[in-house]
């Protein structure tokens, strides 16, 4: 019987530091570079093909990097404890890991939208939102509720301005 062997894990890339001083030179030019360029960069910086987001998260991903190869990045210690945090708060589940933690008013807050000469008041709840007596998860269903179409409900109350907003 033949034993199958795994082949290690390719080095990582060495990936030369940023002198302090070219930083400031650096994180400018990210706001005037070509998406190819930005591109390029993050092959250069992380070793890796960029991801297929944005300019904006491609920039600030990238100023970061560039700030941390100038100036070193979190201690072990650091991200070691960061980590038990994180453990501590989501018990090692993704789907909470991944929750925002500022995505909800403070409870007994009221949400008022003035909607077709109609004011409509929401009451932020420690389980959701209530609405005309009525207990909802989200306020995208309650802005479905007071309109008949889909919305993104923190943007249907002003709590998050729509991408057509300046």
């Amino acid at each position: 019987m033949k034993r199958k062997t795994k082949t290690p894990p390719a080095p990582a890339p060495t990936i030369a530091a940023i002198p302090p001083t070219d930083v400031p030179r650096r994180l400018a030019a990210l706001k005037t570079i070509s998406p190819g360029a930005l591109k390029q960069q993050w092959r250069e910086l992380f070793g890796t093909e960029p991801p297929p987001y944005n300019r904006r998260f491609l920039e600030h991903r990238l100023a970061y990097r560039v700030q941390e190869l100038a100036y070193g990045g979190l201690k072990p210690e650091t991200l070691a404890r960061l980590e038990a945090l994180g453990e501590q708060f989501d018990g090692g589940k993704l789907t909470v890991r991944r929750m925002r933690g500022d995505d909800k008013p403070i409870a007994g807050t009221q949400l008022i939208r003035e909607y077709q000469g109609v004011e409509h008041v929401v009451t932020v709840t420690r389980a959701g939102y209530e609405y005309g007596g009525q207990p909802y998860q989200s306020l995208s269903a309650i802005a479905r509720a007071i309109t008949g179409t889909r919305w993104n409900g923190r943007v249907f109350f002003g709590l998050r301005p729509s991408r057509n907003a300046a």
